[in-house]
């Protein structure tokens, strides 16, 4: 199952287009796409009875499919071949910060560079359908609505500012988009091994897979629950595989005018162009 928000309103996404969800279930369930993680399991279950679409699919209305998550959990150096590539050290627990939940943005959303160090980093997203408190690995798995392909964009500039705040630095407006849509982890070819990248004006500069994390999907869930709980709708960027600017000699960073293309392997592909930021 995909499901995305369209023109502001839930729809699956289906061959041939598009069901509106409010229409395809004569109001049984709103248009709000928050509303459903809300009430994961009765939706999920109606939408995999829908085949019938009720209208096409326009790339160009696609938004964030979960645009109000409460909790948006973060994972640095979750990659063997980023904290290689940064020369620090695989940690022993996730290394957790947030995205404020207002930095989220769009799949098609521009990204606006202020300053000269907005950097990369294609992530897989997992977002929680089930609540999840003290949730064990081997359940994880049954607590995620779906998949979708995230990017952190990070201005490295002001995360390390003030002794390193990096929450701050990867929270600028429309530095988490999101998207094409969300995919149940049943739709991709294999939950713990996609593949993964990004490119910059069609230059590949990450290029990884999924089973490298250090922490897979269901570590963070369990990890991540046995702290606090995590609630339908919140948001997990899982971490970046090698290849970033920051790390490349010498430095790169995004340029106004330039295209930022992200993927993953069965869940889909988001664009941003770069727009010069206010100065």
């Amino acid at each position: 199952m995909k499901i995305a928000q369209h023109d502001g309103r839930l729809v699956l996404v289906l061959d041939g287009g598009v069901a509106d969800v409010a229409t395809a279930s004569d109001g049984r369930f709103g248009p709000d796409p928050t509303a459903a993680y809300d009430d994961w399991d009765a939706f999920a279950s109606w939408a995999a009875g829908v085949t019938d679409p009720t209208g096409p699919l326009d790339e160009a209305r696609l938004q964030n499919p979960v645009p109000r998550p409460r909790q948006v959990f973060a994972i640095g150096l979750n990659y063997r071949s980023h904290a290689e590539e940064s020369g620090m050290t695989i940690p022993d627990v996730p290394a957790t910060f947030t995205k404020f939940p207002a930095a989220l943005g769009g799949p098609f959303d521009d990204i606006e560079i202020v300053g000269g160090s907005v950097d990369w980093e294609v992530e897989l997203v997992a977002v929680i359908g089930r609540a999840a408190d003290r949730v064990g690995e081997a359940d994880a798995w049954d607590h995620v609505a779906g998949l979708t392909v995230g990017q952190d964009i990070s201005d490295r500039a002001l995360q390390f500012a003030a002794g390193m705040q990096f929450s701050l630095g990867k929270s600028r407006r429309g530095y988490g988009p999101m998207g094409p849509w969300l995919v149940t982890p049943d739709e991709v070819p294999d939950r713990d091994d996609l593949g993964l990248g990004c490119s910059v004006d069609g230059e590949t500069v990450q290029d990884g897979r999924t089973n490298d994390l250090v922490f897979s999907v269901p570590q963070l869930v369990a990890e991540l629950s046995s702290v606090l709980p995590l609630l339908p709708g919140d948001v997990i960027f899982t971490g970046t595989p090698a290849g970033v600017g920051m790390a490349r000699q010498p430095p790169r960073s995004l340029q106004p005018g330039q295209v930022l293309e992200s993927w993953i392997e069965g869940i889909g592909t988001i664009r941003s162009r770069c727009v010069a930021g206010p100065t």
